[in-house]
């Protein structure tokens, strides 16, 4: 019988994926600490902003463009929905397809929320000295275009 490989020695935060991951928990946990009064997750927000910039996108482009789940964005409009943020309206083209639109009130929420998002951005980046903040989004950004093909629900450019 073969010996048994030892265990690899890394600590897990030496892993890219690991501080990666840990980055967007805690990336998540500050959007919804900044916005708690409007209760609206980072989804939610993308969601909303990225129709408001495309009046009459369809679910699955939607999906597409934020790089979401195409099963699971119908709860997050579902859910936008319901509390009168987003409105579905049939295509003329093609009955089967919903077609998005920003309410009033989802305007007013997107104006009213914009500066505290902006603020968890910010907070995000805060540990960074201010000459590296723009290379660091850079490089995030190369690695998230290089690896999309690798996403569960890659994202379609715009």
């Amino acid at each position: 019988m073969a010996p048994r490989p030892k265990a690899l020695p890394l600590a897990l935060d030496t892993l890219p994926g690991y501080q990666i991951r840990r980055l967007q928990q805690i990336a998540v946990g500050l959007f919804m600490e900044e916005t708690a009064e409007f209760d609206l997750t980072p989804v939610q927000f993308a969601a909303l902003a990225t129709v408001q910039r495309q009046p009459g996108i369809d679910q699955r482009t939607l999906a597409g463009t934020i790089g979401f789940d195409t099963s699971t964005i119908g709860g997050v409009i579902d859910r936008l929905e319901r509390r009168g943020l987003m409105q579905r309206s049939a295509s003329a083209d093609d009955r089967r397809v919903r077609l998005l639109s920003v309410t009033p009130d989802g305007q007013a929420l997107l104006r009213a929320i914009a500066p505290r998002m902006l603020a968890a951005q910010a907070r995000i980046l805060q540990p960074l000295p201010a000459a590296d903040r723009a290379r660091f989004m850079q490089m995030l950004d190369l690695l998230v275009a290089g690896n999309n093909a690798a996403s569960r629900a890659p994202r379609r450019a715009e």
